[in-house]
């Protein structure tokens, strides 16, 4: 018998818009017709997520099975699904409200504009205890930008080259701009009650960071860890490669909390950690699998793609005990072939134009999806684990 998976659930953003990749907004009308779709501030992307549950092939269903209503939707209207996390072709001049009427839309609106209107994935993993989710909030705050180098995936914005592989991050606002390695559950309920009260955040929900504590009643009530940093992952194989690879560092730390807490066993006091993560977590949305980190045990450099080609190696008998190769498989592609962002760049400099690459991507993804659809009905013994 497998040892027990952790209950994960999903976070999917996306933007609508025709197959040329051109964006139309359409979040509010979509929300009040399909069930389970929520809008954002900007009406030109929406959100859906997933129930928990720990089983990678059930999510897998549970990723697709939204997507294909809302397409069986937009179809009629001319306007599909986009594959990319920034506004790649434009427009970002203009704000486009979901609901003029909601004042914190408004306040969204007013103070960070459209370096919000993004796309991306939020990971939800399961942890009860606060010890260990603290403990493991540590780990993936020092190693999220070794997801961020597997997902970058906006390299453009308004029709042009950025110089970023993953241009959504270095602009998105980090709130409050500051955030310290938490040292335990009473340390995070003290400085978010600080920070309320100082107006740096708004309310519970407005920490934008990497990876945060999430619960239904934060900062008290807690029972998981959201992992923000990741640009939108719109493979939802690649996506649960993704969360396989957290996972897994999550139950080493479980294994092994005194070698495996950054608190506890790196060099390094809590102060510099939060340091070095967030640094790695820019560098990583510069050059992704080609960054420079440095690691959070002793501060040594080391290529981004290196560091994960070295964990996934190190994870291979955790994954074997979970039945997890299948499922991680998608990150040694992107080893190999580079990530999306990567991919796209490369056929940019051959010559191709940004909005030819994401017209084809735009069908591409569909294409994914029918692929996935038809394997899930063909595979009722669960290799995903």
């Amino acid at each position: 018998m497998s040892p027990t998976l952790l209950l994960k659930g999903f976070e999917v953003e996306m933007y609508t818009g025709r197959a040329d990749a051109t964006v139309v907004g359409c979040a509010a009308e979509a929300a009040a017709a399909l069930e389970g779709f929520v809008t954002e501030p900007d009406n030109r992307n929406l959100e859906y997520t997933t129930p928990p549950d720990a089983s990678y092939q059930r999510q897998l269903a549970l990723l697709l099975e939204p997507r294909r209503r809302l397409r069986r939707w937009l179809t009629p209207r001319g306007l599909t699904l986009l594959p990319d996390s920034t506004l790649s072709l434009g427009d970002t001049q203009r704000f486009e409200r979901s609901d003029p009427t909601n004042p914190y839309h408004d306040y969204i609106a007013t103070t960070y504009g459209t370096r919000v209107v993004t796309a991306s994935v939020h990971i939800n993993l399961g942890m009860q205890a606060m010890e260990p989710l603290f403990a493991g909030l540590r780990l993936l705050r020092c190693e999220a930008a070794l997801l961020l180098a597997l997902s970058a995936s906006s390299p453009f914005l308004d029709g042009a080259v950025t110089g970023a592989h993953s241009q959504r991050w270095l602009q998105f606002p980090l709130t409050p701009p500051l955030v310290p390695l938490f040292t335990s559950h009473a340390h995070y309920v003290q400085w978010v009650q600080a920070q309320l009260a100082a107006g740096t955040m708004r309310n519970v929900r407005h920490l934008w960071t990497s990876v945060r504590p999430n619960g239904d009643d934060r900062p008290h009530d807690l029972n998981r860890l959201e992992i923000r940093i990741c640009d939108l992952i719109a493979d939802p194989a690649l996506l649960l490669a993704v969360t396989a690879f957290a996972e897994l560092r999550l139950h080493q730390l479980l294994a092994d909390p005194p070698g495996q807490d950054p608190l506890h066993t790196s060099r390094l006091d809590a102060e510099a950690l939060a340091a070095l993560a967030d640094a790695n977590d820019r560098a990583a949305a510069r050059s992704s699998l080609d960054a420079e980190l440095r690691h959070w045990r002793d501060g040594s450099p080391l290529r981004a793609g290196d560091w994960i080609s070295a964990s996934l190696q190190e994870l291979a008998p955790l994954a074997d005990a979970f039945g997890l190769q299948s499922t991680l498989a998608p990150l040694h592609e992107v080893l190999t072939r580079g990530n999306q962002a990567m991919r796209w760049l490369a056929r940019h400099r051959a010559g191709e134009s940004i909005a030819s690459i994401l017209t084809d991507e735009t069908e591409a993804l569909a294409q994914r999806e029918n692929t996935l659809e038809a394997w899930l009905a063909t595979d009722p013994a669960g290799t995903l684990g």
